[in-house]
């Protein structure tokens, strides 16, 4: 049963309709992880009365879009066409989520093609030193694996191993959310506000610095380090107060990670914070690349920044020009179907009534600096660093990161 929900006044020339499952890489066995991923990219490659070629064929010879994602905490089914095809294309959603086909054929080149995509993602060292971070940050939590899987654990995946997934999948909790007024039908007009319980991971408060240190060497030119830890769940009382943080070290050019490593330093180009949504506790992360000869520079830089961070309030002028920034990033976000039907969607599995914009900012002007120095403390007091590029400058820093963290 899917619980549908529809925005009429988010009327365009198109039409969308988003369907988010509960339950994504999370629920992904020991030993299969990214089998949620070979489940929802097969779903997609065929259904009833449709084979992989007609169905293809079928929504491109409309202009439409059929993606799908999958995340930690669960997975997106979407389907986008202009509203003259809307009505004829709609019913496919349907029939993916309960009557694909699940060829067996098809399933060999889900494979085959994830394999590639994860060899590929191999190459980065960003993705590299994330996948360091996250291990020792999220074990043994589920957040602590890739989505996307390992090559040895999708080598390993079966075809029956798929077929018993779906079965799993039958029973997990759906939601759908759509612009188009004819497939109204039995669609609530407004959310419900029923809230879901999540199981949230422990903070690892009492590690020792060399626990909370991870590096892996190259050959490269280049260091990619990236700083933080796991914070909160969407739901908490303090998700907007991290995210007042993140636009102040993040957003734009006047941010203090742009000012500070690239304007008044000209140490790095890539520079920023990750911080998405999650269900359980999101991870924050500064992320940074920086030449081998700057290595050392940057960190003394990012080990000074966090002393002020724990030590000292960021100013009344900087917070409002950060609440500044979040609440226009938050209305540019709104100029996209896909991104506020996402974004909604996401909310309700998290058990969050989606509110207005004039509620959420309300919620942001409410939150003072002592507010955010309370969370940087109890975050990022001890937090966790993950490092990759040359062995002697990675041991360097892991000398500095014993002595100082």
């Amino acid at each position: 049963m899917i619980k549908k929900y529809f925005r009429s006044h988010l009327n365009r020339n198109f039409s969308i309709a988003i369907i988010w499952i509960n339950g994504g890489s999370n629920f992904d066995a020991n030993g299969k992880k990214g089998i949620n991923k070979v489940l929802c990219s097969l779903m997609t490659k065929g259904c009833e009365g449709f084979d992989n070629l007609e169905l293809s064929d079928f929504i491109e010879s409309h202009g439409a879009e059929l993606n799908h994602e999958v995340f930690e905490d669960g997975m997106f089914i979407s389907l986008k066409s202009l509203d003259a095809h809307f009505t004829k294309l709609f019913p496919l959603l349907d029939l993916i989520i309960n009557k694909p086909l699940l060829s067996e054929g098809q399933f060999q080149l889900v494979k085959k093609s994830i394999l590639n995509s994860i060899k590929k993602d191999k190459e980065n060292p960003f993705n590299i030193s994330f996948e360091k971070w996250r291990k020792i940050v999220y074990s043994p939590h589920p957040y602590a694996f890739n989505s996307e899987g390992y090559e040895k654990d999708v080598i390993s995946i079966k075809y029956s191993d798929v077929l018993s997934e779906y079965k799993d999948f039958n029973c997990r909790e759906k939601y759908l959310i759509s612009n188009n007024l004819e497939i109204n039908g039995n669609c609530s007009k407004d959310f419900d506000k029923k809230i879901f319980t999540t199981k949230i991971n422990s903070l690892n408060y009492d590690l020792c610095p060399e626990s909370r240190f991870v590096s892996s060497h190259n050959k490269s030119n280049q260091l990619i380090l990236m700083f933080g830890n796991q914070t909160c769940s969407r739901k908490s009382i303090e998700y907007w107060p991290l995210k007042i943080l993140e636009s102040h070290l993040s957003f734009g050019m006047s941010s203090i990670l742009f000012k500070l490593f690239r304007e008044n330093n000209g140490l790095t180009y890539d520079v920023g914070v990750f911080n998405p949504i999650r269900k359980e506790n999101a991870p924050f992360l500064i992320y940074l690349s920086v030449s081998n000869k700057n290595a050392i520079i940057a960190f003394e830089l990012l080990y000074k920044l966090w002393k002020e961070l724990l030590f000292s309030l960021i100013s009344d002028e900087e917070i409002f020009l950060a609440k500044k920034k979040l609440k226009s990033a938050f209305l540019i976000s709104n100029q996209s179907l896909d991104e506020i039907f996402k974004r909604d969607l996401h909310l309700i599995s998290c058990g969050i009534y989606p509110s207005s914009k004039n509620n959420s900012f309300k919620e942001i002007e409410e939150i003072s600096p002592k507010d955010i120095q309370k969370l940087t403390n109890k975050y990022f007091a001890k937090p966790f660093l993950s490092i990759t590029g040359d062995k002697k400058i990675c041991n360097d820093i892991k000398n500095n990161w014993l002595n100082n963290f």
